[in-house]
């Protein structure tokens, strides 16, 4: 027996295990080849092995259609290389869809349920031998931010595979508030450094790490899947070009909001995405103005609401009618978090003559759209839901008087910001071809 001793414990490979053929016995093959395995052992296993026994093998002359079909969500691409999200839930490469060490036209797949599979191996070590041993089924991984690959942790029963050190100390007696160990992936990367990636030895042992595996015929345990970081924690879900696509594609306009506080820096920084928009003359046509007191957003809405009424009765609307238009607006009012985006007209020329000043205001108004359009977009990439409505447009006067601002400022509507209180019905699908004309 040779391998890597450390600190009390001794990781080895396994040698002797055959060429695995679907249908095999992987406990009976592992017990065969090991039979000196002990309580408290834990069992490191290539997923490939895993999948050939499981017939995972399939035909497939053109490998990037196999990925497709194992690929739940594109996550990254960059030239040939996809990062996916594939059907077990693993963010990796390719959807871990390998085409070495099998037959040439077919490419092996990931085990269907690779939790499952360790709790077969572990269930039937148990009825061969005996032994209460742990079982991590692994595969081979990229990082982002880090060059080289190592072993993680893709199945497992048997073995904590996360250890929460939260609520503790360290050695100086500081509050431990955000360290959990991935202890099943750092037992994947230890029997990788025997395994090797070419030596066909599949299988290692760690001996001497018996209090990370599960007492006599207890349950299996939560199994790496619960490795996986759930869509709502995970703040590196797509790639940088697929994010921004994302937030243009998803964001919806949200008309019913939660009460929970609004994070002012978020909407600061979607500010800064805003002004980052195009604009003629290489002038700033923007301008944003926060309402983040209630005082002042339930003012502005009052005098709104006031000039509203006032137009509509002008127009002879009925006060029925009128109330009714009224209850319409209340998407601003229910919305926790307001701001008035405003075009300024800085740095415009003036040519004199209607037609030409005309369309130098409709350039500062396109390029305040934009600037509009950045910032909705920003939002959506904080997580903010938003609805642009264009109130404050049909009462201008009332907004600079009760809002204070300068008479050049020219209200762009006002946008409701805040969480959204549920998620938005599916957007309707739409044909870029039918808005496209080719010359």
């Amino acid at each position: 027996m040779s391998g890597v001793s450390v600190n009390g414990y001794q990781v080895w490979a396994v040698p002797g295990l055959p060429e695995v053929q679907r249908g095999d016995d992987l406990a009976k093959l592992i017990a065969a080849a090991e039979p000196g395995l002990a309580d408290g052992d834990v069992l490191l296993v290539t997923s490939k092995i895993v999948s050939k026994a499981e017939g995972r093998v399939v035909q497939a002359a053109d490998r990037e259609a196999a990925i497709d079909a194992e690929t739940v969500r594109v996550v990254a691409r960059r030239g040939a290389l996809r990062i996916v999200e594939n059907r077990q839930g693993l963010v990796m490469a390719a959807a871990g869809v390998d085409a070495s060490n099998t037959p040439s036209g077919t490419v092996l797949l990931l085990p269907e349920d690779p939790d499952a599979s360790a709790r077969a191996i572990r269930d039937g070590l148990r009825d061969t031998l005996g032994v209460n041993v742990g079982v991590v089924v692994t595969d081979t991984f990229g990082r982002p931010w880090r060059e080289g690959l190592t072993d993680v942790a893709i199945g497992a029963a048997g073995v904590r595979v996360l250890d929460d050190l939260r609520g503790g100390t360290d050695a100086y007696g500081n509050p431990l508030s955000a360290t959990v160990v991935a202890t099943a992936d750092e037992l994947a990367a230890a029997g990788d450094l025997v395994k090797g990636k070419a030596d066909g030895l599949p299988v290692a042992v760690a001996r001497g790490l018996g209090h990370m595996v599960a007492d006599g015929r207890a349950e299996h345990g939560e199994g790496a899947r619960a490795m996986v970081r759930g869509a709502r924690d995970d703040m590196f879900r797509l790639g940088t070009s697929e994010a921004v696509r994302a937030a243009v594609t998803q964001r919806r306009t949200v008309r019913a909001f939660t009460q929970e506080l609004v994070d002012h820096g978020a909407v600061r920084r979607a500010v800064a995405a805003a002004v980052t928009a195009p604009a003629p003359h290489h002038t700033t046509p923007w301008r944003f103005v926060l309402l983040e007191s209630e005082e002042s957003r339930v003012r502005l809405l009052d005098a709104m609401r006031d000039a509203w009424i006032a137009d509509l009765r002008r127009d002879g609307k009925s006060e029925k009618s009128i109330a009714k238009r009224v209850r319409r607006g209340d998407v601003l009012r229910n919305a926790p978090y307001l701001v008035v985006p405003c075009l300024v007209m800085d740095g415009s020329h003036t040519y004199g003559d209607a037609r030409r000043d005309g369309a130098e205001r409709e350039m500062f108004v396109v390029a305040a759209g934009a600037g509009v359009q950045n910032f909705l977009v920003a939002l959506a990439g904080e997580r903010l839901g938003s609805a642009w409505v264009s109130s404050t447009m049909f009462c201008p006067d009332a907004v600079r008087e009760v809002l204070g601002l300068p008479e050049d400022w020219d209200p762009m509507g006002a946008v409701a910001v805040g969480h959204p209180a549920q998620d938005p019905p599916a957007r309707a699908e739409r044909d870029a071809g039918a808005f496209i004309e080719v010359r």
